[in-house]
């Protein structure tokens, strides 16, 4: 593929995939808000994002078979405990900016379970055996994730287990 052509896809997959998560976002706040029509409305556009968002990525040939699709996930999660995050955080820092700080902390400690849960998962992959998991437990207000019953408090932000959505 030539250069220019992959860089739009790259672009148009980031930009894509923005709009996927902004409107499924758009989409919670409609439905709290008392709005289910507009609340649909944002769900099935947000899938159709989804669908140019995997159209761009299967042509960059960035989709491959499970143990390929974790391990690029646990690089992705690496990448961002190693550089993205602490750089992000300590930027943040330096201006003041309070709550940036505290949604980068967040997700620089979520991420670092999820590395490990790609990890582990993609052992497993490796001896052709899908993963032992329970039930996900997902803080809604700091991404912290946990396998099993949700704790009584979240260790990272300390919302209590009412706050956790199961998967």
């Amino acid at each position: 593929m030539r250069k220019m052509t992959e860089q739009n896809l790259r672009d148009a997959f980031a930009g894509e995939s923005q709009a996927h998560m902004k409107y499924q976002i758009y989409s919670a706040v409609a439905e709290k808000e008392g709005f289910p029509n507009v609340s649909k409305l944002f769900k099935a556009i947000a899938y159709a994002e989804l669908v140019h968002a995997r159209n761009h990525l299967k042509e960059l040939g960035g989709i491959a078979d499970s143990v390929a699709n974790l391990q690029d996930a646990f690089d992705g999660e690496t990448f961002e405990i190693e550089e993205m995050y602490p750089a992000y955080k300590a930027v943040a820092e330096l201006q003041g900016e309070k709550g940036a700080v505290r949604s980068t902390h967040y997700a620089l400690e979520a991420e670092k379970i999820h590395a490990t849960m790609y990890d582990e998962a993609k052992k497993t992959v490796m001896e052709k055996k899908d993963i032992t998991i329970g039930t996900i437990q997902v803080c809604d207000v700091c991404g912290y994730t946990h396998d099993g019953d949700a704790p009584e408090k979240c260790p990272v932000c300390s919302a209590p287990k009412s706050k956790f959505l199961s998967f």
